[in-house]
């Protein structure tokens, strides 16, 4: 049975880990409100970027440009986008079991499958299993900048272009509240959906008569190398946010479940307290009354 010394150091034990989880709740909750900003504003510029270019490559002869060329898939590259530290819940267990999922079902299709880790843990991860990665990026998450979305964008660009990946699929926790986080998985390259097929997207270019200006391969130039950027970029914001709200949520759990046992802990130290002064009255009584026979 424990000791009222013992039961005494353990409170004092949590109540410190408490102070902890509550210093690391309120840095995320700076970090969060810095990240959020960041990512809500480029959000509506990423996406209005995407389908203006998704809208104008479908019109387009897809041999104007290296990124807009659509060829039989045979190697899929999945980046799959985690945070380099842990003490966020579910969050990167989530992304890697979505990762995984993903990455068995094209091998079971009979794809090829290349991977980028993006963060620690997807690095470790794929590590530990002895599977290989073409390529890891680690020390972004909390540190966004567009400078690593273009390191890995150009690095992405220069796969397609020399055609030693056939797609691209970036896999990511999309920030959807506070205590909400979405796996997503978008598709960056090609534009078109391949799915979609070449006689739909011929029909739509019929459909759609496009006036370029300067040219459609000055466009193409200069939007489509940015268009991949922006949408790395965006998410690794989006990650970013997500991971710390959600370690906002696991900092605000556990420093309740510190509350909890801080509450059973006192209650458990009365009781022996209660007992000890019990026993030692129990002795007195009994000397009292030894002393008298």
């Amino acid at each position: 049975m424990a000791t009222l010394r013992d039961i005494q150091n353990r409170i004092k034990a949590v109540q410190s880990t408490q102070k902890i989880t509550k210093a690391m709740k309120m840095v995320a909750a700076s970090k969060l409100r810095k990240v959020q900003t960041r990512m809500l504003d480029l959000r509506p510029y990423a996406e209005k970027m995407h389908d203006v270019l998704i809208s104008l490559a479908r019109g387009a002869d897809r041999e104007s440009h290296p990124l807009l060329a659509f060829r039989p898939r045979k190697t899929v590259e999945v980046v799959v986008v985690t945070s380099d530290r842990g003490l966020c819940g579910a969050f990167n267990t989530n992304i890697l079991k979505a990762a995984q999922a993903c990455i068995d079902d094209y091998k079971k299709d009979g794809f090829e499958v290349s991977i980028s880790a993006v963060g620690k843990k997807a690095r470790d991860y794929f590590k530990r299993r002895n599977v290989p990665t073409r390529n890891s990026w680690t020390g972004i998450s909390g540190s966004v900048s567009f400078s690593n979305a273009g390191d890995i964008a150009n690095d992405i660009k220069e796969s397609y272009i020399n055609e030693t990946v056939d797609e691209v699929i970036v896999i990511y926790n999309a920030f959807k509240s506070m205590v909400a986080q979405t796996v997503t998985t978008a598709r960056l390259l090609p534009l078109a959906p391949p799915e979609e097929g070449e006689e739909k997207a011929v029909a739509e270019s019929e459909a759609a008569d496009f006036i370029y200006e300067p040219s459609m391969e000055a466009i193409f130039e200069k939007l489509l190398p940015r268009n991949v950027n922006i949408q790395i970029y965006r998410a690794l914001l989006e990650s970013s946010a997500a991971e710390e709200a959600a370690r906002m949520s696991a900092m605000e759990n556990a420093t309740q479940s510190c509350d909890e046992m801080v509450e059973k802990l006192t209650l458990q130290f009365n009781k022996a307290r209660q007992a000890s002064i019990t026993g030692e009255l129990m002795d007195i009584v009994g000397g009292v009354e030894a002393l008298k026979g």
